[in-house]
């Protein structure tokens, strides 16, 4: 349909203006000093303009909204200058961020409403057509109607914001009533449902008190046969009373019996203690005359060896056979063992290795690396030799025995630290094991003489043992180690 200019009392009192397709004002329209457009008559200027009303809430930003719609549609020499960048922003800021621009724009440039107001209109339809006409339909929402009417400023447009602010508040006074009377039905419901709760709680209640009541009952007549029961354990302790006086006295009796026989038995030990006095010193002395006896034996057989190697004129010596073997010694093939086989014991027991080292004149031989390894193979040969050296350097300061530890080698090690007083550090020769050296060893060792021999080896153990060795396992001398 054809579109009008809506009437707007800031312009004068004359016919609509009609607008061309591009939306430019006829001649009727001409720009005052300032630059806005402004109206003229032929009967000269137009009266000053009224006021602007306030508009309600809902109709501002609806009026805002619409206007915010319409501005990229807008040519841009139509556009005010401080809207051309808000007419670039995204349809859902353009209202949010150009509110208070658009609304100063529409009420200080009336030529630009009227722009804004014609396409708002043809996008209004038939409810533009009727808020031009001055009338609103009644199914029509108030806010709407305020805001076209505010843009297009038919006659009587002010009445019709009016009318729009009442039907919002009276909206709002609505929405008010019927939150209040939902927040009264709320606490009618919450009233009713207390008076329930409380309904339940007294017969809870009531059904306590009536078990309170039962309980009462019950304690009371729990307490009276607790007073009867108390009656009677007084009676009774009253009773055990006089028993325990009668049994105090009887104790009395007793005890002065028991004493007596008490001061008897101590005059019989007296007299057993006396009898063994006596027997103490008859002991004493018959073990003097045994004392006696041993020393003038022990006397007569040192007397007697001394004799002997004054006969044999055997002078001080300051080799021991082990010193022949480490120095050179050469095995005689076919030479007999050099002691009997009955001076072996067959035992691996760890307890024995200190009872053999306590016999006069001991000498111990270790299976070095038999041990090492045994018991620390986690460091190095030179860290094991050195440790195992220096333990046995204790033994021998402890015990005063003979040492000498084997240690497999096709020649002396060098570089090791001097060995402690005591030890004979000997290495296998060329070609040689020390599982051999250490039966040299031993058979170099006179018969009757105790050899002790460290090693887990079963063919040496069964070896040394056939020349009169005592075989230890390697455990044995670990666990003495530790011990040191």
């Amino acid at each position: 349909m054809p579109l009008t200019e809506p009437f707007d009392d800031h312009l004068p009192q004359e016919d609509p203006v009609a607008l061309d397709g591009v939306g430019n004002p006829d001649d009727n329209v001409v720009n005052g000093p300032s630059g806005a457009p402004e109206s003229t008559t032929d009967d000269g200027p137009a009266a000053e303009p009224e006021p602007e009303p306030t508009l309600p809430e809902p109709v501002r930003q609806r009026i805002v909204t619409l206007t915010a719609a319409v501005l990229p549609t807008l040519p841009t020499d139509e556009v005010p200058v401080p809207l051309r960048r808000v007419a670039k922003f995204a349809p859902n800021r353009r209202a949010r961020l150009g509110a208070p621009v658009i609304a100063a724009q529409l009420t200080a440039d009336p030529l630009f409403r009227q722009r804004v107001t014609a396409r708002v209109l043809a996008d209004a339809g038939d409810l533009g057509a009727a808020v031009v006409e001055g009338t609103a339909p009644a199914a029509a929402d108030p806010v709407e109607v305020a805001a076209l009417a505010y843009l297009a400023r038919p006659r009587g447009w002010r009445e019709l914001i009016d009318a729009s602010g009442a039907a919002v508040r009276a909206e709002a006074d609505s929405a008010v009533v019927a939150e209040l009377v939902r927040e009264a039905e709320q606490r009618a419901t919450r009233a009713e449902h207390d008076r329930a709760v409380a309904r339940v709680e007294a017969d809870k209640l009531r059904d306590e008190l009536a078990r309170v009541r039962e309980e009462l009952g019950q304690l009371r007549e729990e307490s009276r046969q607790l007073a009867r029961t108390l009656r009677e354990t007084q009676a009774r302790e009253r009773k055990a009373t006089e028993m325990l006086a009668t049994e105090r006295g009887r104790a009395a009796r007793a005890s002065a019996d028991v004493d007596a026989e008490l001061r008897r038995a101590r005059a019989r030990l007296a007299e057993a203690e006396a009898a063994a006095g006596v027997a103490r010193a008859s002991a004493k002395e018959a073990r003097s005359v045994d004392d006696a006896r041993l020393w003038l034996l022990l006397e007569t057989i040192g007397q007697a060896a001394v004799g002997l190697r004054r006969e044999l004129a055997l002078d001080p010596v300051d080799k021991l056979p082990a010193d022949f073997v480490a120095d050179a010694f050469a095995e005689q093939p076919g030479s007999a063992p050099a002691g009997p086989a009955t001076r072996a014991r067959d035992t691996d027991d760890p307890a024995r290795l200190d009872q053999l080292l306590a016999l006069p004149r001991a000498h111990l031989v270790v299976d070095g690396y038999n041990v090492t390894k045994r018991g620390f193979g986690e460091m190095s040969l030179e860290q094991q030799r050195k440790r195992l050296i220096t333990g046995l350097g204790g033994i021998a300061a402890q015990t005063g025995d003979e040492v000498t530890v084997v240690f497999d080698g096709a020649e002396r090690m060098h570089g090791l630290p001097p060995a402690p007083r005591g030890v004979r550090v000997l290495f296998s020769r060329k070609g040689e094991t020390a599982d051999e050296l250490i039966r040299r060893l031993v058979r170099a060792e006179p018969a009757g003489r105790p050899v002790v021999v460290v090693s887990s080896d079963r063919e040496v153990a069964d070896g040394v043992r056939r020349h009169g060795a005592y075989p230890l396992g390697a455990d044995s001398l670990l666990r003495r180690l530790a011990r040191s």
